[in-house]
């Protein structure tokens, strides 16, 4: 069992981008301890599928189908969610979309939709339930962000600003939340298997690097899942992984300009590699 699941004997979860991905294993992790999930994604078919496998695997599911970068649309839904549950413990921002363009031939609207599902889907999940876990006196935030927040690699800006503020806003909340008991943990992986560029706008080349990068992974989203919820137990704010990201944040830290170079000849000679497959 999971120390989530004893901190919080409750066990209830809100969970967006529950359909697939990262999302759909955070689901299946937590249905082994019983916990009710109130899920949320765009995609009603896949979720009420997805919803199917969960109550199989032990949970009680509640679905609510959700444009997280919709504020009207989340506020219904989180109110929804807490008359139905009775509270919250567990909210974990996860809906998310990955995309790339160089800075200046990246359209305007995409650096809106990409803010409005990366970004504000955060804020709006923090605002409208923090009020309800300062309520109980008690609750964990999990947002998810990315290893590119630390990366920052070319042809990637309108992905890497919304993820590094979704990290900044992490991080004022676990200051402005300790005094309420409320916890506060910021994901940061780099590439794992999901489907997270499904609905890029970016272009071939981009969506070929990107799957390049997940194949070299090797890491599966229950592998990923499971460390993440072990590290969350343990009230960490940084979940930075694997071993490979870690290494990253702190060569950034302790080198910040020879960083930047090694990042661009890497993702540089990626893409480049990805361009003479489709040639």
């Amino acid at each position: 069992m999971y120390q989530l699941s004893l901190t919080h004997p409750q066990k209830r979860a809100f969970i967006t981008g529950a359909a697939s991905g990262l999302g759909r294993a955070f689901c299946l992790e937590l249905a082994k301890d019983g916990w009710t999930i109130g899920m949320a994604d765009n995609n009603v078919k896949e979720l009420e599928a997805t919803a199917l496998e969960i109550e199989k695997a032990g949970a009680k599911t509640l679905l609510f189908p959700l444009d997280v970068s919709d504020k009207d649309q989340y506020k219904q839904v989180a109110a929804d969610f807490l008359a139905q549950a009775g509270g919250i413990d567990l909210l974990f921002n996860n809906a998310g979309v990955g995309d790339g363009g160089g800075f200046e031939e990246y359209a305007l609207e995409n650096y809106e939709w990409m803010v409005g599902i990366n970004q504000m889907g955060v804020v709006y999940g923090c605002y409208y339930f923090i009020p309800a876990m300062k309520k109980q006196g008690s609750g964990h935030i999990l947002n998810t962000a990315s290893a590119a927040a630390i990366g920052c690699a070319p042809t990637m800006g309108a992905y890497n600003m919304t993820k590094a503020a979704v990290v900044a806003i992490s991080e004022t909340l676990y200051g402005e939340l300790m005094d309420h008991h409320i916890d506060v943990s910021v994901i940061q992986p780099t590439y794992f298997r999901t489907n997270v560029i499904q609905h890029a706008r970016g272009g071939e080349i981009v969506k070929k690097a990107t799957r390049m990068f997940i194949e070299k992974s090797g890491l599966e989203a229950d592998t990923v899942a499971q460390e993440i919820l072990t590290r969350a137990g343990k009230k960490e704010l940084y979940i930075i992984l694997p071993k490979d990201a870690r290494k990253m944040w702190q060569l950034k830290r302790l080198a910040p300009t020879w960083f930047r170079k090694k990042v661009k000849e890497q993702f540089m000679a990626a893409m480049n590699k990805a361009m003479r497959r489709s040639s």
